[in-house]
């Protein structure tokens, strides 16, 4: 029998039926994760000796989904916005109308009650890891609070009570926009100075490190210049030097809309991404989020430089910005990560799948992101598509903000998920076709068991703290709309 002191007694072997690792689902193997929430090893079930069992039966077991761009508190405009104007075009600029009336109205409790809801559906979904994007820094009427972290502190504690890791990116945001009036409905953003905007970033990140006894980090600091039309550019060197020193990710708005860029050819003469190559402010920290308006030279810029895109494809198609060229990245060997972005929808297997579909629509082929070589095999070829597709949702989505999750390997956290092999939405798939059938066809409820650590968040579909998220939410929904 093993002794108290025999490490084997505190470890857990977990038994699924299927277990995703290396590329591929594998009978018979179990994952086993220590006391500090590590994995151990990937051992056949006939390997195992003192380890405590605890079987999944009709389970598969996946490594936790990576969001790698968040604006938690967005969530509360879900279907507000759903309304064609009067006198305008509708389109991502009266979007940005609607979010900002609600942004100016949130109190630091009501940015942790939109957090936890947001949070939590990620869990719901798989998702064990985000990248938060926070940029309300300020009280509603933009005077700066006594701490100037303290919304983003709240965005943590949301985090942190739900269960999940999370990368606060906090964001730099100085201006409306090129020769462009101050809006009133921003204030909350500014941080006109970026000595004081890198001493919150330095202070946060160093609370952070000192909250983290184990190495086992669940909440860790990165930076987010907004974009070019939002952050000068000598404000915006003196951010990524400073990343660059601490060895910080880097996060940025990159030709989301069109008018973003013309609005820089028009101050620079350059494109955002052309500005961004010849500044030297390109690097392997940092991701362009969405990418979208591209010439094939930045595409090449961000292979050479190591740079990724973050793409957000049920936002993109929500706010009508246009597709992300997913193929011409892949082709140049750029890693792109997925992100739920405004949270019109939260489900990460959703925008995997629409990064593939919005090329479909726009190519009229089937299996765009496939495998290149034309002597693949069809089973081969959709397996490839559906693994490519996976890595941008954990692997890639790891390496963006910074996270040491992402991959079901000895020696990393024991971050993942189960689904269902019964739900009605997978059922039936063989184990060649489960990662394709669970990308493209998977419904969220799929996803019974979510761990974080080695710890459950998730138990049989239901988070462990859902029933006061929702009540809490519902009541913040009633205040800001009646």
């Amino acid at each position: 029998m093993p002794t108290e002191q025999d490490p084997r007694s505190a470890e857990i072997a977990w038994l699924p039926d299927l277990l995703y690792t290396s590329g591929q689902f594998q009978r018979n193997l179990a994952l086993v994760c220590n006391a500090s929430g590590r994995i151990v090893k990937l051992a056949a079930a006939n390997e195992l000796r003192d380890e405590k069992r605890m079987r999944l039966p009709n389970r598969a077991i996946l490594p936790g989904m990576i969001n790698a761009r968040s604006h938690a508190f967005q969530r509360v405009i879900r279907g507000h916005t759903e309304y064609r104007t009067n006198d305008q075009a509708d389109s991502f600029w009266t979007w940005r109308e609607m979010m900002y009336s609600a942004a100016t109205r949130l109190s630091p409790e009501d940015v942790y009650d939109a957090s936890r809801m947001t949070f939590m559906e990620m869990a719901l979904g798989g998702i064990t890891a985000a990248g938060e994007v926070h940029y309300m820094h300020h009280a509603p009427d933009g005077k700066p609070y006594d701490d100037p972290n303290l919304l983003g502190k709240e965005v943590i504690r949301a985090a942190n009570d739900i269960g999940l890791r999370i990368a606060l990116l906090r964001v730099a945001y100085v201006r409306s926009g090129f020769q462009t009036e101050p809006n009133p409905r921003q204030a909350r953003f500014i941080e006109a100075d970026s000595e004081k905007y890198l001493l919150a970033v330095t202070r946060l990140s160093d609370e952070l490190a000192q909250a983290e006894s184990d190495g086992n980090s669940t909440a860790w600091v990165g930076v987010a210049p907004h974009s070019v039309r939002a952050v000068p550019l000598a404000y915006l060197q003196d951010v990524i030097e400073f990343a660059g020193r601490r060895n910080l990710k880097v996060h940025m708005h990159v030709a989301e809309q069109p008018a973003e860029v013309s609005a820089c050819v028009e101050e620079y003469g350059r494109s955002p991404v052309a500005l961004l190559d010849t500044e030297g402010l390109l690097n392997q920290n940092f991701t362009a989020v969405h990418a979208i308006h591209v010439t094939p030279k930045a595409i090449t810029s961000f292979a050479r430089s190591g740079a990724m895109v973050c793409a957000c494809p049920t936002t993109e198609r929500n706010l009508g910005d246009g597709v992300v060229p997913a193929a011409e990245y892949f082709k140049h060997g750029v890693n792109i990560c997925l992100g739920t972005d405004s949270h019109a929808q939260v489900d990460l297997f959703e925008d995997a799948r629409e990064l593939e579909y919005h090329l479909r629509l726009q190519k009229l082929e089937r299996v765009v992101l496939g495998a290149e070589s034309k002597s693949d095999s069809v089973a081969g070829s959709t397996g490839e598509l559906a693994g490519r597709l996976f890595d941008c949702a954990t692997i890639h989505g790891a390496r963006s903000i910074g996270a040491s999750s992402g991959a079901l390997e000895t020696g990393k956290p024991a971050d993942f998920f189960t689904v269902d092999l019964n739900d009605p939405s997978v059922a039936g798939a063989s184990r060649a076709d489960l990662l394709s059938g669970i990308i493209f066809s998977a419904s969220r409820a799929a996803v019974r068991e979510v761990f974080v650590g080695g710890k459950p968040i998730v138990s049989e579909g239901q988070h462990l703290l859902q029933d006061d998220v929702v009540e809490k939410f519902k009541e913040l929904q009633q205040r800001l709309w009646g």
